[in-house]
């Protein structure tokens, strides 16, 4: 048997809502980009959603939305974020023109915690080289945005959440990615939403949704949530010196656009979007049942039906034990593996020039990136699979 972290399945009425699009003969961004982006806000609870080609792509646009209406910031200003993820987030980071200030994070939620970032700012003498914190609710688990969100009041900080693997994950019962000026998601394929490639901004601020629009379309200054140029009601077509909106720049900018049959399988993941999330997290209980005579081993997920899950991470506790040592053995019976991302200023060599100052400065990440992994939880993980799961831990040489 084979069990994957992630899977998917293309259903009938996936099927049909890319057919749709496809007889209609317009794939571009279109009528189905801007009901994903209706639909999105109201499960959000925001008033706009900006839909973009992926979770990179939504932090990118996020980061240069913010950086563009504060007129505070300037090129190389410090982003406080998490050392523990998917290193896309530093890569935005970076490729925005700013700077990683990496905290610790918590050993148990895997994020960045209030406590570590004003240990971070008491540390250094001018915490106005920073402009915003950018956290992660990493492996679905919210992090403390309340707290989060009173150090940013005081220090006049921006808040950007990283919720790609947080869909419909809730903090004291807001969803994550409602809860600060702005959120990027993810839609890849092993997110709980699926679509492949997409990801979307959602805010409730206008003045950021407008940016992002005319940012991901080359900066161009067109920011109406649906073309109605071919309709001869485009409220731009009178331009003085006869300019035509679409291509009249007024921001540099990237491709970034969506396409209708990404929005037309993301439409119909989103109906399901709450059974996804009681489904996986059906499948992280029984597996912390099955699994319970492991804690000495292994920690294992804390259990929450707030947390949307991404997947079932685990931590390897014996020092002795290599985590390589238990996910090779998994792997050569069938159970897939994925690392826990690893700590990114000491374990990334893309970031290699920041080992020497981070070295010995975030234990609890380095700690995790290197002792952690996760296995699926999936909505398409069937009973059969989770008992296979149980049973392959069960034949590990500890």
């Amino acid at each position: 048997m084979r069990v994957s972290v992630g899977d998917f399945k293309l259903g009938p009425r996936e099927r049909a809502a890319v057919m749709e699009v496809l007889d209609s003969n317009r794939i571009t961004e279109g009528v189905k980009v801007a009901k994903f982006e209706s639909l999105f806000s109201r499960y959000l609870g925001v008033k706009e959603t900006v839909l973009v080609n992926s979770g990179t792509s939504a932090l990118i646009t996020g980061l240069n939305a913010l950086g563009h209406l504060k007129p505070s910031v300037r090129p190389g200003i410090n982003i406080i974020t998490t050392p523990l993820t998917y290193i896309a987030t530093t890569n935005a980071i970076t490729l925005s023109g700013f700077k990683p200030s990496f905290v610790d994070v918590d050993l148990k939620t895997f994020n960045i915690t209030p406590k570590s970032i004003e240990a971070h700012l008491e540390s250094i003498d001018d915490p106005t080289d920073h402009f915003a914190i950018l956290p992660v609710h990493l492996m679905g688990y919210p992090a403390d945005m309340d707290g989060i969100n009173r150090i940013a009041r005081e220090h006049d900080f921006a808040v950007l959440e990283d919720s790609a693997q947080a869909h419909g994950s809730l903090y004291k019962k807001r969803k994550c990615g409602s809860m600060s000026e702005a959120s990027a998601f993810s839609f890849y394929i092993a997110h709980n939403i699926q679509v492949g490639e997409m990801g979307a901004l959602s805010t409730n601020d206008e003045d950021i949704a407008a940016f992002a629009r005319r940012f991901k379309a080359n900066g161009r200054m067109c920011d109406c949530k649906i073309c109605t140029r071919s309709k001869g009601t485009c409220p731009q077509l009178k331009m003085e010196g006869g300019l035509d909106p679409r291509f009249h720049h007024i921001h540099r900018g990237y491709n970034f656009k969506a396409t209708d049959i990404m929005a037309s399988i993301g439409i119909e993941q989103l109906r399901k979007a709450e059974e996804i999330k009681e489904r996986r997290y059906r499948n992280v209980q029984y597996l912390n049942e099955g699994l319970g005579f492991l804690q000495d081993e292994l920690q294992l997920p804390a259990l929450s039906g707030d947390v949307s899950y991404f997947a079932y991470p685990l931590i390897v506790k014996n020092s002795n034990m290599p985590r390589e040592k238990v996910t090779r053995q998994l792997e050569e019976r069938g159970v897939e593996t994925r690392p826990l991302f690893g700590c990114i200023p000491l374990h990334q060599p893309a970031y290699s020039e920041y080992q020497p100052y981070y070295r010995d400065k975030l234990p609890n990440a380095e700690y995790l990136g290197s002792k952690g992994f996760y296995i699926g939880c999936h909505q398409y993980l069937e009973e059969e699979h989770l008992n296979y799961i149980v049973n392959i831990f069960k034949e590990i040489r500890w």
